[in-house]
Order: C-alpha cells, then structure tokens, then sequence
C-alpha cells in the first residue's frame, strides 16, 4: 500500500494529516497489518491533552494490545465516535479511518516527523 505523501508519520507507526493547526491522527497500514484484527479502539476525551511522543490510547487486537503515541502536542478535538461499534474500520481503510483529531499547540511539530518516503524505508528495514 502506497503511504499518502501529504501525511507526516512517526517511528511507532501513527500518521498525521495536517489542516490548519488540527492534526488528523490514525495508525498506518503497516501497523494495523502488524496487529491483525482489531477489535477495541481506546481515545482520551475531548479536551484531554495530548503530548508528542506519549501514549493517548490503545488498539486492542486479537493478537494484543499496542498503545498509540501522539505524533505532536496539543489538545484533542474530537475522537472518531464510529470506532465504537466498528474498530475494524481501521483494518479495511488505515490511512482514512483516522483516531483523534487534535489542535497543535506547535504546528511546526509536523514539518520534523517521517515523509511517506522515510517512512518507507523506515518500514523495509524493521522487516
């Protein structure tokens, strides 16, 4: 799967998309295949902080559970409601089904994480 150029990505395998100062945040391909059938999403509130680097939440799979990692600092806008019910919507379209949004305290932060093409090479050496 070709990874969007327009995205930004993180060595633990979070993307982020980037409109304005609100960041779109949701696991690559390579992570949702690395996990397997996901089946539990967990996601801070809205208004809950989240800082670059830390875990915000979780994907629970049948396989285990890997905790997801805020790309940038900010403050959490919104949570996609709709993984509620359907978590696996992450597994058929990764690079839509997005997680959180979140307004960057720094959007600058976006410019210094992984292009499509690092992250490329970043995935071909861990396999």
């Amino acid at each position: 799967m070709a990874y969007p150029t327009n995205y930004r990505y993180t060595r633990e395998h979070e993307w982020i998309s980037l409109d304005g100062s609100i960041g779109t945040i949701g696991i690559t391909d390579y992570a949702q295949n690395s996990l397997g059938d996901i089946v539990y999403v967990d996601v801070p509130k809205v208004g809950d902080a989240v800082t670059a680097g830390a875990t915000f939440g979780s994907v629970e799979s049948v396989k285990a559970v890997s905790d997801l990692y805020s790309p940038v600092t900010g403050t959490v806008t919104a949570t996609n409601e709709e993984l509620k019910d359907s978590p696996d919507k992450i597994n058929e379209a990764p690079h839509e089904a997005w997680i959180i949004k979140a307004e960057l305290s720094d959007p600058a932060q976006f410019n210094v994480l992984l292009d499509a093409a690092a992250y490329e090479a970043f995935v071909a050496e861990e396999q």
